[in-house]
């Protein structure tokens, strides 16, 4: 299946081929959801966005997976060497790194702005020093970079059937939604390693500061204060999905019922969350199988349709006999 994505898309060489290779085992691990909405792309565009994600995953990898063995200084200078391999890849389509190389290809076959890479790697080095965020506006300012660029780097390769600045807000609120959904549904693994996302003051209102989210990771208590909190967090992450919803009409038909899926996916794992009485202090909320798969039937279903709504409509050869004439 890989090698047919890799020929799809006209990908050729060994080592471009291996890179875009790395990218796609990243994205099987670690994003399922994304990764399944990503199977139902037309199959030239998947490694593209396998690109995208493995890049992204890899700079995630370096803060996080990294915290409790290297100090905040080796993972800022291991950031510098990406973003200095980065740079040089955008500019002579190569890279040290196998994701480099991959991102680096696809920002060049579908001119991805590369001031989106920039944005994205700055807010990734503020989670070396940043550990809360006092309002949802500095929230809102450091997901920008974290998650908005993501949506906005998909773009190009979705398409759109609007201009692309119609479009671009509502994409960049999608991978807004779809972070502000992680952060909720992670909280606890994020206070683990010393950070908080949700904003301190939408918490405060609660009557919950650190020291609580403290204890009741720890003693797995459920207070009533956080889950008043939390369910505050759900209804403000659901206007964002409002915020999102319109642009999926605004991309092409073959690429919408693929991040039509996502949305439903993702947003699935608010209701999960809810169903689970807000306990992510303590356990990972998960939608369960049979929701994904039937969720994930029924964007086959609608990737069917798309496909017969776009094919052109074939003569019957009488017709075409027709039209042409007589032979000479």
């Amino acid at each position: 299946m890989n090698r047919r994505e890799l020929d799809a898309a006209g990908i050729t060489g060994a080592a471009l081929r291996a890179a875009y290779t790395r990218c796609r085992r990243l994205n099987a691990e670690h994003g399922r959801t994304y990764f399944l909405a990503t199977r139902l792309l037309p199959v030239e565009r998947r490694c593209a966005v396998h690109a995208l994600y493995g890049f992204a995953r890899w700079a995630d990898d370096i803060v996080d997976d990294l915290d409790r063995r290297q100090p905040p200084g080796e993972r800022d200078r291991l950031l510098r060497l990406l973003e200095s391999d980065l740079a040089q890849g955008l500019r002579t389509g190569g890279g040290e790194e196998p994701v480099v190389r991959a991102v680096a290809h696809t920002a060049e076959c579908y001119a991805i702005d590369h001031g989106l890479f920039a944005d994205f790697l700055a807010s990734m080095r503020s989670d070396l020093t940043v550990t809360d965020y006092l309002t949802y506006a500095d929230l809102r300012a450091y997901m920008h970079g974290s998650a908005a660029v993501i949506g906005l780097q998909m773009l190009p390769v979705l398409g759109t059937v609007v201009p692309r600045e119609e479009a671009a807000p509502h994409a960049a609120a999608l991978g807004v939604a779809f972070q502000l959904t992680n952060f909720l549904r992670d909280v606890g693994e994020d206070l683990d390693r010393g950070r908080v996302y949700l904003p301190a003051d939408l918490l405060a209102a609660h009557g919950v500061e650190r020291p609580l989210l403290d204890w009741s990771r720890r003693t797995g208590r459920h207070d009533p204060r956080i889950r008043a909190a939390f369910v505050e967090a759900e209804a403000m992450i659901r206007t964002v999905y409002r915020e999102a919803a319109p642009g999926i009409g605004m991309l092409e038909p073959r690429v919408q019922p693929c991040i039509r899926t996502a949305f439903v996916l993702y947003r699935g794992i608010l209701d999960a969350i809810a169903a689970d009485d807000y306990r992510v202090l303590h356990r990972r909320a998960v939608v369960p199988r049979r929701r994904r798969a039937l969720t994930a039937a029924g964007g086959l279903v609608r990737i069917l349709g798309a496909r017969l709504r776009t094919r052109p409509p074939v003569k019957a050869p009488g017709a075409v006999a027709r039209a042409e004439g007589p032979s000479r």
